[in-house]
Formats: structure tokens, C-alpha cells, sequence
């Protein structure tokens, strides 16, 4: 039946009929949602209990909110809910709409990101800063990032920034690095810039009629180091503060910035909160709002779970697939919400916010019970999940490792329980938790709230957690400790009167430590108390070895550490309050940072500054050369607009920002279209024995179980890998790796076909005794691919190690994985034409797809068409790895003939895509002392990588090690062999780097320690090191003429970054700090730039030029956020003298590009520039007679009608392929006696050039936690003459803060022999953002500084710019060295003597277990 509205004026949903009988009567069945200012009516309809507002958002066409975890952890998903208040205010929450539920927003107007501003209708503030101030690369995380800030500033217009640095904690971007968001969003900020009148001149409203000089000279340009050098007047120096002052945009008034107040449907207010209830699918939903009525559902439905945030029954019903009967909703009763203050203490309702308390106690005094919840809230979750969730929600869901239970027991918080049955009571939260998940709450009562105590005279409570990462991560270990202390008898000192510890991650609940509080009792609070106190908490927290989450060691350490923390910090804070000083121990001055954390710090704040060189054109290899592939030049208007060298935005970025951009999962899918789910085994080292598929099959809504039986009927071939076969798109015997594909699911919804898929059985046989995980097993194994054993040799190795003198190193270096996490999963969409397949699919590779989905489905290829119109993200992971999605998902729609849907969550992906190569490095290395200066002679490196059960691109990962294993150095001999291990992993595959930055932190690492042994300062150890002109690298190539920068980029950094200054500034910290020490290193980069394999360096193009002067351009690249396609108009324009925005690039196509490579090795824009160019060059020669006709003033618009008219062809294909004498290596070339010049060189010719440049990182570490952070990374990079100065620094800042990540906080673990607790063999533990920890905005550099050279230009590509894409991701280790130096001045002054080998990541446990 079609909805109704019932007599409350809400809509009555269509299934009304489905409601049980028992419904509460008088409850409203109908639902009231306004979403953009529009009142939802029959879009309602699809409404379940258990659906999401991101479900409802999309299934009406509102794309805009994206699907990046479905857990709440990337926010890509973020909407702003707001409803009225109990006050008559209206109240703005950004919630992560993956887990909210589409019923709880009864009452409330939904705003999007397509709500708030369009490239039609106008932008938002918002929207139009993060534009022009390229804060979007993918775009993919843009629009949740754009809600996020907005709504920050529809609460408070007037924000500052403290309070935005404050609440950007629940969105990741994984392509930008951060620098450009949080200029954009604190330069709306009411304390952004300061006129001299003292006034925020942002907010100021005689701003535009001000006649003084307000707009005050940037800050960010204007260094604070006196020996730096000035801005040469041919370079631009600029941060946020330059481009708001000279750009209109950044000047309009703030009005805006109050949406989507300004919008609130006069409808929604005053609007009682009534009660309804919404039942279908086998899920009722109750929405009490009273407390009567919820002890009423409780008492007939005792396993109904109250619902409050979603954040634990949503992760149950989606990762767990728990079914509930009943859910009861817990938001709309406001007996259960609000704060209240008594004498003794303060009642938080059960279902306040978090955020809301949070907000009430930060006014809290250090030490006060308020301020520790304050600050541990801080850093609980996230600002979109503190915005729903509850105390109550908390304390029930009785996680281990919950940062606020432990926080309430030790404060002797008590919860007020009550049922109907048998009415209130007083629990303390300190006996709440019986057992795992279990606690003391009956199945029929509630909790009503929280009452904490208020502290009494020397009463301190503090918080204390440490995770992987600060920002939304959960914590390894947590605590909530509190301390009463009274002066003794004869006032001589201070004891302790009662003390309380509670701890999460130490137990399997949250646990007290009642021995350590019992042996304080009474005791002088003296560290000598401490010590023996020390000796009881370890009783108390008896953590097994083989506890699960593993780190036993390091989380006993950190309870310690708290403890030590705690004595500290409460020491100082007793000594400012009480007028005896003398009465409290005297806390050494070195020893007085030990207090601080970062859970009770500020947040750092973010800034930045950009150096380039001013706009000009620079012809590059495109000028004179008549080499094959490079079209020859001829007379043009090339350079009269000069398109090239500006900071253009990016092409979508307007369109990023507001939602308007589509992505493969957005496209709709057409009428009668079908959803795919993948079939995963779920074991590895063993034979499929049978798949039964009845039950899936049975399943109402389920068109077709796919087995590869199915495959073969249907003529496709089951054999992919992108360089041997030997993978299959379904498995038919052998199950190789945990979660490889066995089959897919098609069904009419995406829901059902999930549930078919996880009910499809697979019974296993014949177990692998020893299933091979790791590189250390596969090396016991011996399971390599023997295809990629390979070795460079270069000079006589052993001689170099008999050098008199010879100091030598050797040893063994690990090196973590990484996971790509791009923000949009693996989607392919295959749409049945009449005679094959159009395939939409997120992939670097187009040609791949079209080439592996036509074998797949039994088809030609010239019946495939692979359309690719922007991915949310790639970084190498889908290069290849994408294309057994796409593959599948053809197959099943040849099968079913209706176009089917396959979309990766994110869990899945993770598990079965592959991740960067962890590697083992074996070396041995040599150097002696040559005039006064170091000199590498020798040195011998085996590198052993991780491959997975299939080869994928393994092979070319591990070469392009080797390439990259001297660094930026140059050896006296060099031999490097690199083997590829055969593990149960998946397919490991292509990153960001390829296996370059693998070699080069391994020869960083080497050269580390090589100073270290000799007692030299490892920076001047490099600088003696480096390459000269005229030089050959071990593999052969010369290092050229007039090309070698890295020793001017390493200067400049040094210079720039004031490193001097700053050496003097660590080692004066570092003498007045015992637990916490600073670090410093400079990194070189040499990175090859080149596909390897020759036959890759080639591209094409397709331009047409239309008569109004337009040009659209097809080329064989993809667009992933590196700018390619904004790169490409800017060239084209530059060719025909016209503006960048009369220049589009389309989607890529292979039926408009044929036989493309992958968008990878950094190529993309010196191929697809040049084979722009010279399609532009072919018709620019034909319009050649027209412009002299016509003259110089002629529009282009006229030229071209001209030459139409007279029936000259105005489309041309281009083409470009790189020289063969600057790409290609032979391993299997054999010396025969006759090469000539320096060894190896008769190999070949890998990279066309390098991109050089030096990065310096500056850390300080916190030696009893573990936690660091980035003081300041400054960065020089030869990009050759930038075609798009703003996107090459956006592409140096993003690699940057990802290979910091690398280095720190990204750790995969899987079940292997070193982690046996995670079951079964072979299964990725750090899956979704829950456990894996790509950087956050809080991770980047405090202060981050980007200089492009001058003077650099490139005669090898396009127009002299250099390859960006890649390069700098290898700079980010300079953070792993900067910890690493901070480590071994720590240890020095303890006195360690065994030399510290810090493994990779420098990861907390590592840091921490490394202070010696």
C-alpha cells in the first residue's frame, strides 16, 4: 500500500502490516525525516530497523556520503544530523552515517554534502576553500571531510582554532597529508588573522570598507630562523594566509557558515518527542520516550538491545552478522540525558552524549575528576561517534579495552540501575564487570545514569591510554588512576589516605589492582613508595605471554610506566597546592616531563609553508628532439595564456567538494540490475573437499550461486596473473591463501547476497602441517619463486671488505607491509550489451581489466569496453589486484545476462587485495676512513620479500629494490641479490614506490649504523658519501651532467630547515629531559623514474578540438588524485595557447585509448603529457594556415571553425613512446668480454632519470610510552620545472605523511608463528580501521615546509618537469630515523652500551622497548 500520513503528520510506512501484535498502542508507525530541507515522503518506504542513514542516503541518490569501512573509523560517511533541543535550540551533529541508524533520524533534517553548497547553485564557505586551496586529491574522503568542518562551524560560527584542531579526529585522508584541509578549515576560523586594530579581521564586518592595512604580511613565509636564506625574488612563498588575502573567495562574509541552521524546517520545531516503533524483516524497532516505556520493553523483550550510538550493535550486525529480534532505540527519552552538580558529585544521564560531557567538564582543574574525563574523552573514538554514543552504552558493552570504564572505576563512579521489576539500584563501576563481555546487569534492567564523586583536598585523578595511533584508535593499554593523599601526623610529608587503579587491556575486563592500592595505604607518597608499589602492580596485572592481542611485555611495561607518570604528575600538582613545599618530594627538573601526555596536552597546531618557483614555461623534452615517439615541433602560439607552471586547482576538485563526483559504486545500476558478493574460503594450505551451495540457492531474492564449473560452461577461462598465470578468478582445488575467491553470489539486493554467501558451505581436506606465512618460514621452507632471483654486482666485493682500515657492519633489517588503504574499495559494475560487456571499474588499469574480464566471460576483447572515470584512491593496490573483482563480476554478469554490482567491504578487501611487500634484508657492509672523510667500499645485501601465494607483480617490486638499494650513494663495490618468498599470504603487489622505498631505508639503515660504529655524525657521513656527476650507479647508469641534485637538495633542507640551530635546540632538550628526547635526521632521495619492463613506456591520446575553441582529451592514464588529467589540460592548453578551463580530459576508455598500460611507476604525466601534445601538435599544424590567414588575434574558436569549414579534420591520436636508449634491463644479459663503459651498463638503461630531493624530520618521543609525534619535517624536491606547482606539493606532502606511516604506525599482522593467537593461519588481524592506523590528521607534522627548486629544469620529459607521483614516499622514513636518533641519545646517556637495531615500523611497542 502507498504510505499515509497519520495524525501526528508523519508518514505511515507501507509496511505497516508487518508490525507484531503486540505494538504499543498509540505509537506512531510513520517516520518524519527531512533531508537538504526536503520532507521525505515515499522514499521512506525502503526503511528497515536495521538499516543505515548511509544505506537511505544512497539508495535516494545522494552519493555524495561515502561507503569507505561501514565501522565508523575513516569517516567518509559523515552527514550532520540536527534536531531541536530540549531548549528550543537546534543542535548540529556530524554522526558517521555507516552506522546510524535511518530510524534514528526521526525528527531531525539530515544535511549532506550535496545539501551545503553546488558548482550550480553555489558553494559553500566550506566547499570553496577546500577547492582553492587544493585540499582534495582523490576526493573520495572530500565530502565526509567537508560535513565534518562545516559542522563545526553550524554550531559556532565564530569557532577558533583551537576548537577546529580540536574536532578533526574522525576523518582520514589518505592522499593529501592533511596541510591543505587544515588550512582551509582554519582559515575560517574567527582568530585565523589578526588585524592591527587587534580585531579577527575574518569576522570583522567593516572589513571590506576597512581602511587599514589589515591584510597583514604571511607569517608562514617569514621564518623564525635567522641564518635562513630570503625568499629569492623569483620564487613564490606562500601558506593559507597568503591565498585568503589575495583570493575573493576567502573574503565573503560568514552567514553561510550557520547552514544548515538557516535551513531547519520550521515543521521539525516544537515537534514532541512521540513514541513509534518500525518492524520489518524479522527486526522490530521500539523508540520509547519515556523511562516507563523502556522498562516496559525491557521487561517483555529482556534480549532486546538498547540502541544509543549504533557504534556496537551496528559493528555486530555488520562484521559479526548478529541477528536482533528487537531493538529498542535509547536517544529520545530525556530522563536518561543531561548533567546535573551536587555538593558530592555530578549525575550524567545513562544516554547523555559523550560529547556533551565532555564539553561540561572541560572547565575541570588539573587533577579535578572532570578534567580526566575531559581529556580521556578527547581521544575517545571520535568526534562523529562521541556525538552518539553513551556512558551507558560504554559501560554495558563492557569492552576490555574501553578507555572510559576504567576512568569511572577508579574515580568510584557508581552507576543507578532499574527495572520494572524490581526498581533501582546502586552498582559501582568498580564490580560491574564480571567476566568477557559479561557484567552485572540483569537482562530486564537499564541503566539510568552515572554519579561520580567530586574530588575532596588532595584528591588528583588522571587519564592515561596509548594506542598505535593517538587519534581514534583503541587503546593497547588504558587507565584511570586516583589518589587521596593527607599530610602525615607531624606534617613532614604526605601519605596516602586511598588510592584506586583501574586498567583496560590488561585483563579480559576492565580490572582494579586492589594489591597496589592495599600496599599504598598509609605509605609516604615518596618515590621510593613507588618503586616497591611497582613490585604489587605487576601481581596484579599477571598478563600471560600468550595473551591475545599479543604485546604482553610492552602493555606491563606501560602499566608501569602510567604509574610512574601518575607519582610524577600528581608530585607537581600537590606541590603548587600546598603553601609547605617542603612536605612534598622535589620531582628532579630533568625528570618533570615525565608528567605530561599526550592524552592531557593540547593538540598540536598544523602549519605549513609552499616555496616555488614563480609560473613559467620551460620546453623539456618535447623541444628539437627527433627521437622515436617524440613528435617534432612546429610553430605555434605555445605559451601566450602560459597554463603551465600556475597552481591550478584540480579538475574535479569543485566537484569533490561538493559531492558531485562519481565513483564506480555511485553509477546507478540499471533497471533489473543485480548485486554480486564474493564466496571466500576462510582457510589456506589445504584442498576444497566439497562447496555446497543449497542453502545460499534456497534463499528468497538470490538469482545465481557462481561456481567455476559455471566459468567453464560458459567459455571463459579461469587462469589470471598479471605476469604468469597462476591465479584463478574461482578456485577449483587448492585454497592458496585465507579468503581467496571460490565463487560469487548474484541477488537482488546486496544484503541478501551477503547472507547467501556466508551461507554457503565449504568443507576442507588435506591441512598443510607447516602453513608458510612469513618470509622467516618461507626461508626455512625454502618456498621461493626461483623466476625472480636476481643479482647486481658492481666492483670486486670481497676486496672491499680486506680494505685496510675497513670498518664493518652486518646484520639482519625487517620491514613491515603496508596496506594501500585507499578510502574507495575494489567496485566493478558489468553491464550486458548486445553483443559483450561494458565494464566500470575502479582500476590503474584499464586494459588489464578489459583484456582479464573478455578471457573471463569467454569473450573478444574488441566486445569488452573498461570505462574508468576516477578512483577514490589507488596507490599501486589496483593496479592488478582490482582486476579479479572485476573478472568475477564479469562472469556472473555473462551468466545472468543483467548488469551485476561486486562492491568490496572494506574488511574483505583488506584480507584478500595484497599490501605493499614486507621484506628481510641480510647485509654486510664496509667503510673506511679516506682524508679525514668516510668512504663507503663495500657492500653485500640479500633482500628477501613477501610475495603471497601468486607471483602478481613480485617479480619487477623486488628489481626495482635492487635498483634502489645504494640510495643516493656511491659504493666502491656493490653486490644486492633479490629472491621472492612463496608464503599463504594473498598476492602482494604493487605500492606507492614499488619496492624503491624498500632498498633505500635498507641502505639508510645500513649507513646508519656504519656511522654509528666509526663515532661519526651520520648526517656529514651521508653528505661524504653521495654521488658526484660523472659517476655510474651499480646497475650501470651514469649519473648525467647537469642533472645530480640530490647534494643541493640536501644543503638547501639543511638550511631551510635550520638544522644547525635546531641540533643545538634538541640537545638543550634533551639535557633537560630524562623521559622525553627529541631526534633528528636528513634523508636523501634517488628515485628512479621509468617502467622497467620497456615495452611499458608508451601512451596514447585522443584529442579533438571543437569549433567554439575547446578541446576534450582521452588518454590511456587514470585518475586517482595525482592530478594526471588537470596535468594533461594544462599541457594541452599551453600547446594551443588557450586557458586551462577550455581544456576537459574524459573518462579513460579503452574504446577510445586501445592497449594502455597501468597508471603507475609514476609515468603517467610524461607519457599521457606527451602523447597529448603531440595529437595537439598534429592539428595545430593543420590549423597552421588558417592562424596566418586569420593573424595572430584570431580566437582559436575562429581558427578552428575556419579550418572545419574547409574540411580539415580537428581530431588527432597521439602517441609517445620512451627512447630505447633510456629504458629497459636486461637481467639475462651475459658480459662477453666487449661492453664498453661502467659494469653493467650492456644490461641497459632502467630509468629515464631521477627525481631527487632531501627531507628533515625533527620528533620527540616519550620514552615510558612509546607515543611520538612530529615536530617538524621540512622537505626540498627537484621536480624538474613543475607543470602544476600546487599538485606536486600536494603529491610531496601526502607520499611524505604515508611513508611516515609506513615507518610508525601502519603494522599488519597476520596469523603466523610470531602471532599464533590470531586464528586461523593465515588471516589478516589488522583488518579495517578498527586495527590498522593509516596516519590522522593529528600525525602529520606540527610544522611541515615544501620547497620546489628553481632551476632544475629536465630535457628528458614533458615541457622539464620530473615525475612526483612516487619519489618523496621514501623521505618519510626520515621520521623513522629521527626516532631512532632520539633512541640512541637516550641510551647513551643511560649508559647502554649494546647498539640499538631498530626494527620497522618504529611502532610504540618497538619505541619502547627500545629505551634500553
Amino acid at each position: 500500500m502507498p504510505p499515509n500520513t497519520d495524525s501526528a503528520g508523519c508518514l505511515s510506512l507501507e509496511y505497516e502490516e508487518d508490525l507484531p501484535a503486540n505494538t504499543t498502542k498509540g505509537w506512531r508507525t510513520g517516520l518524519n525525516i527531512y533531508v537538504n530541507g526536503k520532507k521525505m515522503t515515499r522514499e521512506l518506504s525502503i526503511i528497515t530497523p536495521t538499516m543505515t542513514l548511509l544505506s537511505f542516503l544512497r539508495q535516494n541518490g545522494l552519493t555524495g556520503t561515502k561507503l569507505g569501512c561501514a565501522e565508523g573509523g575513516c569517516g567518509a560517511c559523515t552527514a550532520i544530523v540536527s534536531r531541536e533541543t530540549s531548549d528550543g535550540s537546534v543542535r548540529h551533529r556530524s554522526v558517521n552515517a555507516c552506522l546510524f541508524p535511518a530510524v534514528a533520524a526521526d525528527c531531525c533534517h539530515v544535511t549532506t554534502v550535496e545539501g551545503l553548497g553546488s558548482t550550480r547553485e553555489g558553494m559553500h564557505p566550506v566547499q570553496e576553500r577546500m577547492t582553492k586551496s587544493h585540499g582534495s586529491q582523490c576526493g573520495f574522503c572530500t565530502p565526509g571531510i567537508v560535513v565534518a568542518i562545516s559542522t563545526i562551524f553550524a554550531n559556532k560560527p565564530d569557532a577558533t582554532i583551537d576548537e577546529v584542531e580540536e574536532h578533526m579526529d574522525g576523518n582520514i585522508c589518505r592522499c593529501t597529508g592533511y596541510r591543505p584541509i587544515w588550512d582551509s578549515a582554519k582559515s575560517l576560523c574567527s582568530d585565523a588573522k589578526k588585524g592591527p586594530c587587534g580585531e579577527s579581521c575574518n569576522s570583522c564586518p567593516e572589513r571590506d570598507d576597512c581602511d587599514i592595512e589589515h591584510l597583514i604580511p604571511d607569517p608562514g613565509c617569514t621564518s623564525n630562523n635567522v641564518n635562513a636564506p630570503p625568499v629569492p625574488s623569483n620564487n613564490i612563498c606562500t601558506s593559507s594566509h597568503e591565498k585568503f588575502k589575495s583570493d575573493p573567495v576567502f573574503n565573503k562574509t560568514f552567514e553561510e557558515l550557520k547552514y544548515p541552521e538557516l535551513h531547519f524546517p520550521e515543521e521539525l520545531k516544537g515537534v514532541a518527542r512521540s513514541p513509534f516503533v518500525v518492524s520489518k524483516g524479522g527486526t522490530t524497532w521500539y523508540d520509547p520516550n519515556t523511562l516507563d516505556a523502556l522498562l516496559d520493553l525491557k521487561q517483555e523483550f529482556p534480549a532486546g538491545r538498547i540502541v544509543v550510538g549504533n557504534s556496537e550493535v551496528g559493528i555486530e550486525q555488520k562484521f559479526k552478522n548478529t541477528k536482533y529480534g528487537v531493538l529498542i532505540g535509547g536517544s529520545n527519552i530525556l530522563e536518561l540525558k543531561g548533567i546535573s552538580e551536587e555538593e558530592g558529585g555530578y549525575t550524567f544521564g545513562a544516554n547523555t552524549a559523550l560529547s556533551d560531557i565532555a564539553h561540561h567538564c572541560e572547565s575541570g582543574s588539573e587533577g579535578s575528576v572532570t578534567w580526566a574525563m575531559a581529556n580521556m574523552l578527547r581521544w575517545f573514538a571520535s568526534t562523529q561517534i562521541r556525538n552518539t554514543a553513551s556512558l551507558a552504552g560504554n559501560l554495558a558493552t563492557a569492552s576490555p579495552i574501553s578507555d572510559m570504564n576504567p576512568m569511572l572505576a577508579a574515580s568510584n563512579a557508581a552507576m543507578t540501575v532499574k527495572s520494572k521489576a524490581r526498581g533501582e539500584r546502586s552498582i559501582n563501576v568498580s564490580d560491574f564487570f564480571l567476566s568477557y563481555r559479561k557484567t552485572a546487569l540483569q537482562s530486564d534492567e537499564v541503566i539510568v545514569s552515572v554519579n561520580v564523586p567530586k574530588n575532596s583536598k588532595f584528591e588528583y585523578v588522571y587519564p592515561f591510554k596509548q594506542a598505535k595511533r593517538r587519534e581514534d584508535d583503541i587503546s593497547i593499554v588504558t587507565s584511570g588512576m586516583r589518589v587521596r593523599l593527607a599530610p602525615s601526623p607531624e606534617g613532614s610529608h604526605f601519605i596516602v589516605a586511598e588510592s584506586s587503579f583501574s586498567f583496560g587491556g590488561m585483563s579480559f575486563k576492565t580490572i582494579m589492582a586492589p594489591q597496589t592500592s592495599a600496599f599504598l595505604l598509609g605509605k609516604p607518597w615518596t618515590s621510593e613508595t613507588l618503586e616497591e608499589a611497582r613490585k604489587y602492580l605487576q601481581k596484579d596485572l599477571p598478563l600471560p605471554d600468550d595473551v591475545p592481542g599479543g604485546q604482553p611485555e610492552y602493555r606491563r611495561t606501560l602499566a608501569a610506566s602510567f604509574l610512574f607518570k601518575f607519582f610524577v604528575a600528581v608530585s607537581l600538582q600537590l606541590e603548587k597546592d600546598v603553601s609547605d613545599a617542603g612536605a612534598v618530594e622535589v620531582i628532579p627538573e630533568d625528570v618533570k616531563s615525565a608528567s605530561e601526555s599526550f592524552v592531557t596536552s593540547r593538540k598540536p597546531s598544523m602549519t605549513g609553508t609552499q616555496r616555488f618557483p614563480k609560473p613559467k614555461f620551460t620546453p623539456g623534452l618535447e623541444d628539437g628532439t627527433e627521437k622515436k615517439g617524440v613528435p617534432a615541433p612546429v610553430s605555434t602560439r605555445s605559451g601566450k595564456k602560459g597554463a603551465v607552471g600556475k597552481d591550478s586547482t584540480h579538475q574535479s576538485g569543485a566537484l569533490h567538494c561538493t559531492g558531485e563526483a562519481k565513483y564506480t559504486d555511485d553509477i546507478g545500476l540499471p533497471p533489473g540490475g543485480l548485486e554480486g558478493c564474493l564466496i571466500h574460503s576462510t582457510a589456506a594450505g589445504c584442498d576444497i573437499k566439497s562447496i555446497d551451495a543449497t542453502a545460499a540457492i534456497a534463499l528468497e531474492g538470490v538469482v545465481k550461486v557462481i561456481l567455476h564449473e559455471d566459468l567453464i560452461k560458459t567459455g571463459g577461462n579461469n587462469k589470471l596473473g598479471p605476469v604468469i598465470k597462476d591465479e584463478e578468478v574461482f578456485g577449483t582445488k587448492r585454497v592458496r591463501h585465507f579468503g581467496m575467491v571460490l565463487g560469487i553470489v548474484v541477488a537482488e539486493t546486496l544484503e541478501i547476497a551477503q547472507e547467501a554467501a556466508r551461507l554457503v558451505k565449504v568443507e576442507y581436506e588435506n591441512f598443510e602441517d607447516n602453513v608458510i606465512i612469513s618470509i622467516e618460514e618461507a626461508i626455512a621452507a625454502k618456498s621461493f619463486y626461483p623466476m625472480t632471483d636476481h643479482t647486481i654486482e658492481s666492483g670486486d666485493v670481497a676486496a672491499g671488505f680486506e680494505t685496510p682500515g675497513a670498518v664493518v657492519v652486518e646484520g639482519k633489517f625487517r620491514l613491515g607491509g603496508q596496506e594501500h588503504f585507499y578510502l574507495e574499495c575494489n567496485t566493478t559494475m558489468a553491464v550486458p550489451t548486445e553483443t559483450g560487456l561494458t565494464v566500470y571499474t575502479s582500476s590503474q588499469a584499464p586494459t588489464k581489466t578489459q583484456m582479464y574480464c573478455a578471457s573471463a566471460a569467454g569473450l573478444p576483447a574488441n566486445k569488452v569496453v573498461c570505462k574508468m572515470k576516477r578512483m577514490g584512491g589507488g596507490f599501486g593496490g589496483k593496479e592488478t589486484r582490482s582486476v579479479f573483482v572485476a573478472a568475477a563480476c564479469s562472469v556472473a554478469a555473462k551468466i545472468v545476462g543483467k548488469a551485476v554490482r561486486v562492491t568490496l567491504d572494506r574488511n574483505v578487501d583488506m584480507q584478500t587485495t595484497g599490501q605493499r611487500h614486507a621484506f628481510i634484508a641480510k647485509y654486510k657492509a664496509a667503510a673506511v676512513m679516506e682524508g679525514g672523510k668516510p668512504r663507503l667500499v663495500a657492500m653485500d645485501v640479500n633482500m628477501f620479500s613477501n610475495g603471497g601465494c601468486s607471483l602478481d607483480l613480485s617479480g619487477p617490486v623486488m628489481d626495482r629494490s635492487l635498483f634502489h638499494i645504494d640510495g643516493a650513494y656511491k659504493f666502491g663495490a656493490l653486490r644486492c641479490r633479490g629472491i621472492v618468498c612463496k608464503t599463504h599470504q594473498p598476492p602482494h603487489t604493487a605500492y606507492r614506490g614499488f619496492g624503491g622505498p624498500q632498498g633505500i631505508i635498507t641502505v639508510e639503515h645500513i649507513v646508519d649504523r656504519l656511522a654509528t660504529k666509526m663515532g661519526l655524525d651520520v648526517t656529514e657521513f651521508r653528505e661524504s658519501n653521495f654521488y658526484k656527476e660523472g659517476d655510474a650507479t651499480h646497475f650501470g647508469q651514469a649519473i648525467e651532467n647537469g642533472t645530480w641534485n640530490v647534494p643541493r637538495s640536501f644543503s638547501d633542507v639543511k638550511t631551510q630547515s635550520g638544522f644547525e640551530e635546531r641540533k643545538e635546540e634538541i640537545k638543550a632538550f634533551n639535557d633537560k629531559n630524562k623521559w622525553k628526547k627529541r631526534g633528528l635526521a636528513v634523508i636523501p632521495t634517488k628515485f628512479g623514474i621509468a617502467f622497467t619492463a620497456k615495452f611499458m613506456n608508451q601512451g596514447g591520446a585522443l584529442v579533438h578540438l571543437y569549433q567554439d575553441g575547446t578541446l576534450l582529451v582521452s588518454h590511456g592514464g587514470t585518475e586517482m588524485g595525482q592530478g594526471l588529467h588537470t596535468k594533461v589540460c594544462q599541457v594541452a592548453a599551453q600547446a594551443f595557447g588557450i586557458d586551462y578551463d577550455k581544456v576537459f580530459v574524459d573518462d579513460s576508455d579503452t574504446s577510445k585509448v586501445a592497449n594502455t598500460q597501468p597508471t603507475a611507476a609514476s609515468m603517467s604525466t610524461d607519457m599521457y603529457g606527451m602523447a597529448t601534445l603531440d595529437a595537439c601538435r598534429q592539428i595545430i599544424k593543420r590549423l597552421k594556415p588558417f592562424r596566418e590567414k586569420l593573424g595572430e588575434d584570431a580566437s582559436l574558436a575562429e581558427v578552428a571553425t575556419a579550418a572545419f569549414f574547409e574540411r580539415v579534420d580537428l581530431s588527432a591520436h597521439g602517441f609517445y613512446a620512451l627512447s630505447d636508449d633510456r629504458c629497459g634491463y636486461n637481467w639475462d644479459a651475459v658480459a662477453d668480454g666487449t661492453e664498453e663503459g661502467p659494469p653493467n651498463r650492456f644490461r641497459g638503461h632502467p630509468f629515464n632519470y631521477f627525481t631527487q630531493g632531501s627531507a628533515c624530520s625533527v620528533v620527540e618521543v616519550d620514552l615510558l610510552t612509546g607515543d611520538h609525534s612530529i615536530l617538524r619535517s621540512d622537505i626540498v624536491m627537484d621536480v624538474g620545472s613543475s607543470i602544476n606547482p600546487a599538485i606536486d606539493i600536494g603529491q610531496i606532502e601526502g607520499a611524505f605523511v604515508q611513508g611516515a606511516g609506513w615507518s610508525t604506525t601502519e603494522e599488519l599482522i597476520w596469523g603466523d608463528e610470531e602471532h599464533k593467537w590470531v586464528k586461523p593461519p593465515g588471516r589478516l588481524f589488522t583488518q579495517g580501521p578498527g586495527f590498522y592506523k593509516p596516519p590522522a590528521f593529528n600525525d602529520m607534522p606540527a610544522e611541515f615546509n615544501v620547497t620546489l627548486m628553481d632551476g632544475v629544469a629536465n630535457k628528458f620529459a614533458v615541457m622539464s618537469s620530473k615525475a612526483i607521483g612516487e619519489p618523496p614516499f621514501a623521505m618519510g622514513v626520515s621520521v623513522f630515523f629521527a626516532i631512532k636518533n632520539a633512541l640512541d641519545e637516550s641510551r647513551k646517556e643511560q649508559g647502554v652500551e649494546d647498539e640499538l637495531i631498530l626494527m620497522h615500523p618504529a611502532t610504540s611497542e618497538r619505541i619502547r622497548m627500545s629505551v634500553g
